[in-house]
């Protein structure tokens, strides 16, 4: 059975597309989050016993989970042209396919929704959006929160998270930007070609995420600032991508996957730890979760 004793953080909606997350840390203490994507959590192709060791790793920890989109596949409603119900799990053939993915995502999610900070979306939730006039990610946010009491907060494709770390007397904040992704991350570069782009756009971030393109990495340069005092200031910044949760290569021998050349792409998610172990501040580690 799964503990699931309330996180230590404290969450708020500071804007739409920001989430304020106040971070208590002693000298001796760390603060974990699960940073995670594309999990396409009905297709059945879906790792669910890697997911749920990674989320039962999370409530151990009492970590913090931040989900930047794709948590559905959802590609086999009425109207969708590559629709086959045939090829859904047993539990989804059946004629209330979009209530029934949001049924067994929230049975499946909701002893962990204490832990759970926000949903983003992806591509393929903006397309039931499109086709069908209603927000799956937005559902299951409702589902999860009216059970358990929780406060899961809905994310849009793209946005920021501000942890608020204090130790003592002592403040500071982290930024993470993310968002889902887009266009088709190219076999060499594996996307890091967009990342590139948005380190042009995004000013201040100490870790950026996205997922959408199934690749698994994690970059961090420094980047170099004038401060107020007349100091040369070096600052790590992480670029992160998100891998999945849908083995669909899986022994390479049938299916689309396998047919139109694409190759097993790595499976997981990543954990970023925050510490606070010196007067320089707090300090952020990335590694992954396999």
């Amino acid at each position: 059975m799964v503990d699931t004793a309330p996180t230590p953080f404290e969450i708020e909606h500071t804007s739409p597309a920001v989430l304020t997350v106040k971070v208590p840390l002693a000298r001796t203490s760390e603060a974990w989050f699960l940073l995670r994507s594309d999990a396409h959590h009905d297709n059945p192709h879906c790792r669910w016993d890697l997911e749920k060791r990674h989320l039962d790793e999370v409530v151990a920890r009492r970590a913090g989970i931040i989900d930047v989109g794709d948590l559905f596949c959802a590609m086999q409603g009425k109207y969708d042209k590559r629709s086959d119900k045939s090829t859904c799990r047993p539990e989804h053939q059946c004629t209330d396919y979009l209530d029934a993915l949001v049924r067994t995502a929230a049975d499946f999610y909701e002893p962990y929704a204490h832990n759970w900070l926000i949903m983003g979306q992806g591509n393929h939730e903006t397309a039931v959006q499109n086709r069908h006039e209603t927000n799956l990610t937005e559902r299951l946010v409702s589902t999860l929160n009216d059970r358990t009491g929780s406060h899961v907060k809905l994310g849009g494709y793209t946005g920021w998270v501000r942890f608020q770390l204090t130790q003592s007397t002592k403040r500071a904040s982290r930024k993470l930007w993310w968002i889902h992704g887009y266009g088709g991350g190219g076999p060499v570069t594996m996307d890091t070609i967009q990342a590139q782009r948005q380190r042009g756009y995004i000013e201040n971030a100490d870790v950026m995420v996205s997922g959408h393109t199934h690749d698994a990495w994690a970059l961090d340069t420094i980047k170099l600032r004038l401060n107020n005092a007349g100091a040369v200031e070096r600052r790590v910044l992480w670029q992160i991508k998100t891998p999945t949760y849908k083995d669909e290569y899986a022994d390479g021998a049938a299916g689309w996957h396998v047919q139109t050349g694409k190759p097993p792409k790595p499976l997981g998610a990543f954990w970023i730890r925050l510490t606070w172990p010196s007067i320089d501040g707090p300090e952020i580690e990335v590694h992954r979760a396999q």
